[in-house]
């Protein structure tokens, strides 16, 4: 069983250029665990300079440095020694996360090796994927060639809630792709970041192709504003996501967001309510609710809306919510107590509009500390209210009625967001047919089904690009047309 002991190396320094440095001044950042409210440890607060510091490191590593000019055979070399060190530290990543944002134990230690996962896959795409494709040119030339190439230097920008699988799908294919990285690690959260940097070093990446540091809000913008940084990646919240597009903007840089999220699952009449309330009160306890997927706007045909409300409210009755540690522990503690403070204000928000809550609604009676709270279900909400149209990131479900199948559709239409969605019906060509009708990056039948192997990403303000899969690479590529007028030697003969 895990503890709260640090399982890392260098907690008050900054990875940059190969190196763990001395930050620029004495300021830290305390991370507290969610269950105890306890001090875990403490990390170096990146300020400006630093953050520059970082970003030369990165920008002469790709002007200068050996990266970007290796083979993508070369580079995938490193990223599957890389993988096989996060997969060393598997136990080390299982048993950091739930101390900074209260996942249970069972689920940081079935997801930590996946990390090493990402890493071995875009490696695999060195020899398979495109880099460079012959076509035939209407020029009088002899030939055309589309290139990819590295689009430069990355500020990847990671949230708390999951640091390390967020981080891979970020740095994995900028590796393969030639970038070098500067990855920004949240200050509730920064453990897997400098894990990841230790894991790096130990594989012996080259100085300045990944740097890790640790930040708060101005230091961020730094990072994003550094004209040395052509591509910003980044996770985390809509708000956060339009600064972001708004400063890169300004010098037409590059950028993929995968942002926030009010996913709905519909609820057909084909379907078992039972079995659908059973998989969405499940689903809805993952991480305490804190996944920007998550299935939270349960919309269902009005003459079976009490019969899932019941079922619903039944099941999150029965959730047991403590220690993340704890083996029977079926939903830890929110992140932080800011992150708790937001959860009750929309659970008060929603009584004010004169939503019933029908299920939890409060914070857990046998539980003194840590930032806990219990498992909510609103029932027979408006979908235009404030909880079914604003990202509430904790465990809170809204129940929505619709008159029919076309007035569900309009209905889990009508938000901002669009990045994930489910439909509950027996009939795969049913599922088809509303799945294809959904403004959203996701759809699964009959449960809360993502495929980062495949693509991630929102529709709408729940982001821009994707990640994940193939798709997931080509945000960090720029693509060139050369024009020949004689085959190069390096290319078979036509």
């Amino acid at each position: 069983m895990a503890t709260n002991a640090v399982p890392l190396q260098h907690p008050n320094r900054f990875y940059i250029n190969g190196a763990w440095v001395k930050p620029s001044t004495d300021a830290e950042i305390e991370v507290i665990s969610p269950a105890t409210e306890q001090l875990y440890f403490r990390v170096a607060s990146a300020q400006v300079a630093d953050v520059n510091s970082a970003v030369a490191a990165a920008r002469e590593a790709f002007d200068n440095g050996p990266w970007p000019r290796m083979s993508h055979k070369d580079r995938a070399g490193y990223m599957i020694a890389l993988a096989d060190e996060l997969n060393k530290r598997a136990p080390d990543i299982a048993s950091i996360w739930p101390n900074e944002m209260g996942i249970l134990y069972s689920m940081s230690s079935a997801y930590s090796p996946g990390a090493g996962g990402f890493f071995r896959y875009y490696a695999s795409l060195a020899e398979s994927f495109p880099f460079e494709e012959e076509h035939k040119t209407v020029t009088g030339a002899k030939l055309g060639l589309l290139v990819r190439e590295p689009v430069g230097v990355v500020g990847a920008i990671i949230p708390w809630n999951g640091p390390i699988m967020i981080a891979a799908f970020k740095v994995a294919p900028a590796l393969l792709a030639g970038c070098t990285v500067v990855l920004k690690a949240s200050p509730e959260a920064p453990g897997h970041a400098l894990l990841l940097a230790e894991a790096a070093a130990a594989a012996g990446l080259p100085p300045g192709v990944l740097n890790v540091v640790t930040a708060d809000r101005e230091a961020s913008e730094a990072l994003v504003r550094n004209p040395d940084i052509d591509k910003i990646a980044f996770t985390g919240s809509s708000a956060t996501g339009r600064r972001i597009a708004s400063i890169m903007g300004e010098r037409i840089g590059r950028y993929t967001l995968e942002l926030g999220g009010k996913s709905a699952a519909i609820v057909l009449d084909d379907c078992d309510v039972e079995r659908a309330a059973k998989t969405l009160a499940e689903r809805g306890c993952d991480m305490t609710g804190q996944v920007c997927a998550a299935l939270t706007r349960i919309i269902v045909l009005r003459d079976r809306q009490q019969q899932l409300t019941d079922a619903l409210a039944a099941a999150f009755a029965k959730v047991k919510v403590g220690d993340p540690f704890a083996a029977d522990t079926q939903m830890g503690p929110v992140a932080t107590r800011r992150q708790r403070d937001r959860v009750e204000s929309y659970i008060a928000k929603g009584r004010e509009e004169g939503y019933k809550v029908v299920a939890g609604g409060g914070r857990p009676k046998h539980l003194d500390r840590g930032f806990f709270v219990e498992p909510t279900v609103f029932a027979n909400v408006d979908n235009r209210s404030t909880i079914a149209q604003e990202e509430i990131f904790g465990p809170v479900l809204a129940v929505i009625p619709a008159d029919d199948e076309e007035h569900a559709i309009k209905l889990a239409n009508d938000s901002i967001f669009g990045l994930n969605g489910a439909v509950f019906t027996d009939d795969p060509d049913r599922a088809y047919r509303v799945a294809r009708r959904l403004r959203t990056g996701t759809v699964g039948q009959s449960g809360h089904l993502t495929d980062f192997t495949i693509a991630f990403g929102g529709f709408k303000q729940s982001g821009v690009g994707r990640e994940g899969g193939v798709e997931g690479l080509h945000p960090f590529l720029e693509t060139k047309t050369i024009i020949l007028r004689e085959r190069p030697s390096h290319l078979k003969p036509a």
